[in-house]
């Protein structure tokens, strides 16, 4: 059960650290070509989107791995898994289903993350 966890944990959390990271860092013209939606929303919600992307990646690897707080590791997961069901109801109110594949594969990730974490507590 641990090593599920750390492989869906660890997967997650290198696309949320890549994905919110740039999110954070990089300017909007940067930002255009990747997300189709980022003239839809203002920039500092992309900027806090991408905040809590790495904090979720964050949240669901250092609690586990020192042994404190170990109930961080279920809030990442769910809070990643929220960020997903914003980003599908996005995709699917701009007309966009057919990208709505990787968002549904984190969801079931986060969800995975989610039941696997519960070991923790």
């Amino acid at each position: 059960m641990k090593v599920a966890f750390w492989t869906v944990a660890a997967v997650l959390a290198l696309l949320y650290l890549y994905s919110g990271g740039i999110k954070v860092v990089r300017s909007k013209d940067q930002l255009r070509p990747m997300m189709g939606w980022i003239d839809t929303v203002p920039l500092r919600l992309v900027r806090t989107i991408g905040v809590l992307e790495v904090l979720g990646a964050l949240g669901l690897i250092l609690p586990p791995l020192t042994g404190l707080a170990t109930g961080v590791a279920v809030a990442a997961a769910v809070g990643l898994a929220l960020i997903q069901v914003g980003a599908i109801s996005l995709h699917l109110s701009r007309g966009e289903a057919k990208l709505i594949g990787l968002n549904i594969g984190l969801l079931a990730l986060a969800g995975a993350a989610i039941w696997l974490s519960t070991a923790w507590l």
